[in-house]
């Protein structure tokens, strides 16, 4: 008899735990569809519910209450962790009771996101499906693969939504208006090829994860690809010809290529291929960019939001749209001007920056210094906390979102000021995580060996402690702007999201659930590296609203870094703004605003000069990725960035209404 065992987290359900410890489980699209078609399967859960006291019998009451009636034999309910085979060899052994007799492995199905779980479960004779929605291709062992989905002209991405939603069909990512990337089995991919679409059918899924991996290096003559038949298939064959030369081994894992991709290649990596490492010559922040499964991905819920704000501020005060500010522009009164300034100083940002990259106590009272905050470092959980106990001190609302790499639990801190009845929220962001994958790092021997997350600093004062530390001060401002009366009209979020480094992971689950849950996004401001200045450069800022995803988000985001850019003179005349849009801003899907414009978001990522308009370095920082990156670098600037802080923090807080 067969056994339907699930993954709870970011498979299952969106998992949200609020300040107390309390934990809300919100179903993922599909999924309760997927659970009631097989009404005859047993159906059990294998999941990590985190070590804390009381942590299972939690994360069991949230089951109960998102899927009522449908988990009912606690005898298939396994809690633990996911790091061997051995909670799956429990699982089948466990499927026994009440006079069934136990099933064999290969009548049971792991149904799970992450690959590397996956994998565990195969190990131990289990048939695995990537999302609930091929959980009936892996009860009849089919196969599901990697498709990339042509559209023709005439049809849009709704239309494919529409069929791909009746069907065993799961987008990863929008290329375009035109491809698609997904999940399919070849049940699905017939069902796309019957309503006139093309699918191209690269490999199985299997125990497989797909990244996007853009490449700056330009290319040459010499690179051997001069009669390639188009520069996207060039760029692609030379950007995965170079990854999987990096990864080779006697024992390394085989790359699926999976075709071109914006700036470079697709590929599927099987569990345990080390992608996130891997850095090619010459990378820009943000080239790489893991890409998650959701049946939603078509349907960009923040479309109707982002026709308001591209209307323009003074029409924006339409339902549903932006609000204007006084003087009906969108611009920051002279009050808010006043008040961004006494908040968000440099002293204040050094401050920050100094607790959460090693130079002081993290807390008061402590002794111990932030080492890194690399996502495999210990001190990443630690810098959780105290980000989010400094948020509670201010009285906002504190959530964190949890979600896994690599087998970690790792969590975003959401911090609100909510409104009843607001119609919509200002999100102000950043990511907490650093790394220093680009040091020279040597061992015992005095040999160089490659960076060790685990024990070598990563202090990222610029990446992103700089970005941490302005969202803090516009978490402070706002604070005191309503101890002085003040109120906005929008809820105001402000966000820190975790693994940035890793492919922009943290928002791309952040913003998943955000749409799923029907969130309603005004504007999201990410600063990303706002520190790095080279001493006798002129001060620029970079303000980036570029997305390769069609549709109202473009304009929207447009109208979004116009804001900041009309604001930037107001805080420093002395700075220059450089505005990058369009299909050929350089950092499109390369910082975690693009997780927000492919949900059609207005988003817009405002940095120091790292993209300089020739192709060359910028005036930012020279320790990108470095354990250089620290406070007293020549290169970092607290007072550059209190002008980038104050420019967004003033932009943001007026388009929530103050």
């Amino acid at each position: 008899m067969s056994v339907l065992f699930f993954d709870i987290g970011a498979t299952l359900a969106d998992a949200r735990e609020e300040a107390d410890g309390s934990l809300t489980l919100l179903p993922r699209p599909r999924v309760l569809a997927v659970l009631d078609a097989f009404p005859d399967v047993r159906k059990g859960v294998i999941s990590n519910p985190g070590s804390g006291e009381g942590a299972a019998e939690r994360a069991a009451s949230a089951l109960r209450e998102a899927f009522p009636g449908r988990f009912t034999d606690a005898a298939l309910i396994h809690w633990g962790p996911k790091n061997s085979r051995e909670i799956f060899d429990e699982a089948v052994a466990g499927t026994a009771g009440d006079g069934i007799p136990a099933s064999a492995a290969g009548e049971c199905v792991f149904v799970g996101e992450d690959h590397q779980e996956r994998a565990f479960a195969k190990q131990a004779g289990l048939r695995t499906a990537a999302h609930p929605v091929f959980t009936g291709a892996a009860l009849e062992n089919r196969p599901v693969l990697w498709a990339r989905i042509e559209l023709p002209e005439n049809r849009g991405l709704s239309a494919l939504e529409a069929v791909a939603n009746q069907t065993e069909v799961v987008p990863v990512h929008i290329a375009s208006a035109r491809l698609v990337l997904a999940m399919a089995s070849m049940r699905g991919a017939a069902a796309l090829e019957q309503a006139g679409f093309t699918v191209d059918l690269r490999g199985p899924v299997d125990d497989t994860a797909a990244f996007l991996i853009r490449d700056d290096r330009p290319l040459t003559p010499a690179q051997g690809f001069a009669d390639a038949p188009d520069r996207a298939t060039t760029r692609a064959t030379s950007t995965f010809g170079v990854i999987a030369a990096e990864l080779a081994g006697p024992t390394a894992p085989p790359l699926l290529p999976l075709g071109p991709a914006p700036g470079g290649v697709y590929l599927a990596a099987p569990a345990g291929a080390p992608i996130e490492d891997v850095h090619l010559p010459g990378a820009k922040p943000g080239h790489t960019e893991r890409l998650l499964p959701d049946p939603a991905l078509l349907s960009r819920p923040g479309e109707a939001w982002a026709q308001g704000l591209a209307a323009g501020p003074a029409e924006g005060l339409a339902e549903p749209g932006p609000p204007a500010s006084a003087a009906g522009d969108g611009r920051p009164s002279p009050e808010t001007i006043a008040a961004v300034r006494a908040a968000v100083t440099p002293e204040v940002l050094r401050g920050h920056v100094a607790r959460i990259s090693g130079v002081e106590p993290l807390a008061d009272g402590e002794a111990l210094l932030v080492r890194s905050r690399d996502a495999s470092a210990a001190d990443n959980p630690r810098v959780v906390e105290a980000l989010a106990d400094r948020f509670q001190d201010l009285g906002l609302t504190v959530r964190l979102h949890r979600f896994r790499w690599r087998g970690r639990r790792l969590c975003n801190v959401e911090a609100e000021h909510r409104l009843p009845g607001a119609d919509s929220t200002v999100l102000i962001t950043a990511h907490l995580d650093s790394t220093a994958s680009s040091g020279e790092f040597v061992d015992a021997n005095g040999d160089p060996r490659p960076y060790d997350p685990a024990v070598d600093p990563a202090p990222g004062a610029d990446d992103d402690g700089s970005g941490t530390a302005a969202v803090l001060a516009a978490a402070e401002c706002l604070h005191r702007l309503l101890a002085e009366g003040r109120t906005p009209t929008r809820n105001v979020r402000f966000v820190l999201f975790n693994a940035e480094e890793q492919g922009l992971v943290g928002s791309k689950f952040y913003a998943r659930a955000a749409a799923a849950a029907d969130d309603r996004i005004a504007g999201v401001f990410q600063m990303d590296m706002i520190a790095g200045r080279q001493q006798g450069s002129t001060p620029t800022v970079e303000i980036h609203a570029g997305s390769s995803v069609p549709g109202p988000v473009v304009g929207a985001s447009d109208t979004l870094g116009a804001l900041v850019a009309d604001t930037v003179p107001a805080i420093d005349p002395a700075v220059t703004v450089q505005q990058l849009t369009g299909p050929f801003d350089p950092a499109i899907g390369r910082s975690d605003h693009a997780s927000f414009h492919e949900r059609g978001w207005a988003a817009i990522a405002v940095s120091e000069d790292i993209f300089a308009p020739d192709g060359g370095p910028g005036t930012g920082t020279r320790q990108y990725h470095t354990p250089g990156d620290t406070l007293v670098d020549q290169d970092h600037s607290p007072e550059f960035a209190a002008t980038v802080a104050r420019s967004v923090t003033a932009t943001a807080l007026t388009l929530a209404g103050l």
